[in-house]
């Protein structure tokens, strides 16, 4: 990759994964200056090896993961597929992620043909429009985060507007005590291909997704150790990932230095397109903790 090439040309050519045999793949790294790998990377070069095993008449509805080690930016990543069932309606793949010979990440994703039957939704909340939003990557900045230079570099190709959050600007909704909402979609437009937008919304489906979690306790990000854990994703309703789509998320329980999330994703219609769930680490670190009896 080179300076000349825009970021979101940048995120396709992350996508564009090299076929080393039969089921087997290599995902290419970002120049970045973060020390450890951007866990929507390793999941949206999951995806795409495995929607690279189905044929084009399936797409898939749900993506269950767990992040077992902290990715190396210094190599590539290589992606097994497993084929773990092949149905006339549904596919299941597994795909396990490797470096240095150990597995970092493991994924299974689930196909379906299309079909009809009963549908319903949630309404999508009230907000206003992404321009009345903030630039995510400046919010991180003025809250001290120490890596908002980088990931918003890592980040380029996404265009993210905070509405707000508990502690900020974020009234109450559905009995929720730690809430953040934001308008995301990547900058410039993608390909046409739906696998690109899938894996490129699995790509962005990791923003912020933990800040949820951390909504009603206002701790300094860079008092508090941070990582995914497992990441899931329901795909309800294709959409372009290049378009603004609202991410509406709470977090119902934080415990033991872990926190879990979900976020339910609008497009600007209101058609609700996906719905993502997540626990991380959330650890505190030193005196930023005020928990009882420290408060």
């Amino acid at each position: 990759m080179t300076d000349a090439v825009n970021p979101t040309q940048e995120l396709v050519d992350l996508l564009d994964l090299e076929e080393l045999d039969t089921d087997l793949y290599r995902g290419k790294q970002p120049v970045t200056q973060r020390a450890r790998v951007y866990g929507g990377q390793v999941a949206a070069q999951a995806l795409m090896a495995g929607v690279r095993t189905v044929p084009p008449s399936y797409a898939v509805h749900s993506l269950h993961s767990y992040f077992l080690l902290g990715g190396d930016y210094s190599v590539p990543i290589v992606y097994d597929v497993e084929r773990i069932r092949d149905g006339r309606s549904f596919l299941t793949r597994r795909v396990v992620a490797r470096q240095h010979g150990r597995p970092i990440y493991y994924q299974t994703l689930n196909f379906q043909t299309e079909e009809e039957g009963w549908e319903h939704q949630d309404v999508m909340p009230e907000v206003g429009a992404p321009d009345t939003g903030f630039d995510l990557v400046e919010v991180m900045r003025r809250g001290g985060n120490a890596e908002a230079d980088a990931l918003g570099k890592e980040w380029g190709a996404l265009d993210v507007r905070w509405l707000g959050n508990t502690r900020y600007g974020l009234e109450p909704d559905g009995g929720h005590v730690s809430q953040a909402r934001m308008w995301i979609r990547l900058r410039e437009g993608l390909p046409e291909d739906p696998a690109i937008h899938t894996a490129a919304f699995t790509y962005a489906s990791d923003v912020s997704l933990l800040g949820a979690t951390l909504a009603v306790h206002g701790g300094n990000p860079a008092k508090v150790q941070m990582a995914s854990l497992d990441h899931t994703i329901w795909f309800h309703r294709p959409f372009r990932a290049d378009r603004w789509w609202l991410y509406d998320q709470w977090s119902p329980s934080a415990q033991g230095a872990r926190g879990l999330a979900f976020g339910r994703v609008f497009a600007e219609d209101g058609t609700l397109v996906a719905t993502v769930a997540q626990e991380g680490l959330i650890r505190p670190r030193g005196d930023d903790y005020t928990g009882p009896g420290q408060a």
